[in-house]
């Protein structure tokens, strides 16, 4: 039997920017006739679906943002009837209420199709076989790996999160060649499957995590510990469909982005203006299909930077770098702006440590701010160089961070693992 191919039919700027426009136009339309929301948005902003006329005038659209869907629960965006939706996901809702968004059944073929081109995009063929180790229910990752897995062709092996040795024995008795999972997890199997001496008796190729960020040493030692060839870094929030809005190819250059599902924005998160190609910025989206709850110029937060260029593969498909972190996961030291992924991408150039580490932030009597970072010494490292690693690292990161800290190196596995997500800032904090 021939195989579909989930890719896009455009192959130059010009017939994508066309799509684009088209696909513009569409969504406000339906947005402005469907939701009451939108309509009331865009009044207020003076703008009428006939005045978008070309994709500059993207810039003329209100922005949505996260609390805008709170302040709807429990529908918020809806733009089509009731007797259309044929399903709800959710945020996990950390924070006030989740965030649901409904589909419809046109929406649910679109990010099959969507997620089918990711497994495509890792040059999977219908002969594997994909362990899906995240969660079900009401969460968009479970249900999205598997619609994709299934769509693609592959054979789903729907595990769900959790339950080590279940994952062991299915890796080994089901000869799993994909794991789809958080980076967390993919970590903690590889360790489990080093401490039972079963990598020789795996068969896992690649690897697709995603809902973190995960560093290259973190992403190395995975397809070490496994004997893995890749690991792929996969996108997407509930409010674009799900996972599975792009994925890096096999030449790891950069995620190649579904354009043709979605306009991205990359603007300053104070002043919202677009940033430079190169630049850091914060994601912003404008679904071109999306019919139940579409989104039009929605800040999600997450901050990440356009790549120039081609790719080696040769997909017209632009691309975006992995995302670095969220606009508000910011933390503040003594007056300087400091994210996460800069302490990462730190450590993840040392010498002698693991992929794993914690930030704490503490207040003291003397009316300072203090970090101490946490890391672990890599897999059977020598600990009476602990002193001279640890004066190292907090020498480059006074230097690049401007802030002194401590730093501190723990055994290896001595931080927490999960099957979820890594919590790395632990701010102790009390004025």
């Amino acid at each position: 039997m021939m195989k579909r191919s989930f890719m896009p039919s455009f192959r130059t700027k010009e017939e994508l920017e066309a799509l684009q426009l088209e696909g513009l136009k569409w969504t406000v339309k339906h947005a402005y006739d469907g939701s009451p929301f939108y309509r009331q948005r865009l009044d207020e902003a003076g703008v009428k679906p006939s005045d978008i006329r070309t994709l500059a005038d993207l810039k003329r659209l209100p922005f949505v943002t996260a609390q805008d869907l709170q302040a709807q629960y429990p529908w918020p965006l809806r733009a089509v009837p009731f007797d259309r939706i044929v399903r709800l996901h959710a945020s996990t809702g950390t924070t006030g209420r989740r965030k649901v968004l409904v589909y419809t059944e046109k929406d649910i073929d679109d990010w099959a199709d969507m997620f089918a081109r990711c497994y495509e995009m890792a040059a999977l063929t219908r002969e594997d076989r994909v362990q899906i180790c995240v969660g079900y229910g009401v969460w968009t990752a479970g249900v999205g790996f598997q619609l994709g897995c299934e769509r693609f062709g592959a054979l789903a092996i729907p595990a769900g999160p959790g339950n080590i040795d279940m994952q062991i024995q299915f890796l080994e008795d089901f000869q799993t060649t994909v794991l789809g999972c958080t980076a967390s997890m993919a970590l903690l199997l590889a360790e489990e499957v080093e401490k039972r001496g079963l990598r020789d008796r795996i068969g896992v190729k690649k690897v697709i995590f995603g809902a973190e960020r995960s560093s290259e040493a973190m992403g190395a030692r995975i397809k070490e510990l496994l004997g893995a060839e890749h690991a792929f870094d996969i996108p997407g929030l509930t409010e674009v469909y799900g996972p599975g809005t792009g994925l890096d190819c096999v030449h790891h250059r950069g995620i190649h982005y579904w354009a043709d599902y979605y306009i991205l924005e990359i603007l300053d998160p104070e002043t919202l203006e677009p940033v430079p190609e190169g630049e850091v910025g914060e994601m912003v989206y404008t679904t071109l299909r999306k019919e139940a709850a579409p989104l039009i110029r929605y800040r999600s937060r997450d901050l990440t930077r356009l790549l120039p260029g081609d790719c080696p593969c040769g997909s017209p498909l632009p691309r975006h770098d992995k995302i670095v972190g969220r606009s508000d996961d910011m933390f503040i030291v003594r007056g300087v702006n400091i994210y996460p992924s800069h302490i990462d991408e730190l450590l993840s150039r040392q010498k002698g440590v693991g992929s794993e580490y914690q930030i704490h932030l503490s207040h003291q009597e003397d009316g300072k701010d203090y970090m101490v970072v946490k890391v672990e010494r890599e897999p059977g490292g020598d600990p009476s160089t602990d002193g001279a690693l640890s004066r190292k690292i907090e020498k480059d990161l006074r230097k690049e961070t401007l802030v002194s800290a401590a730093v501190e190196i723990v055994n290896y596995q001595g931080l927490p693992r999960t099957e979820r997500k890594s919590r790395r800032v632990f701010d102790h904090r009390q004025y």
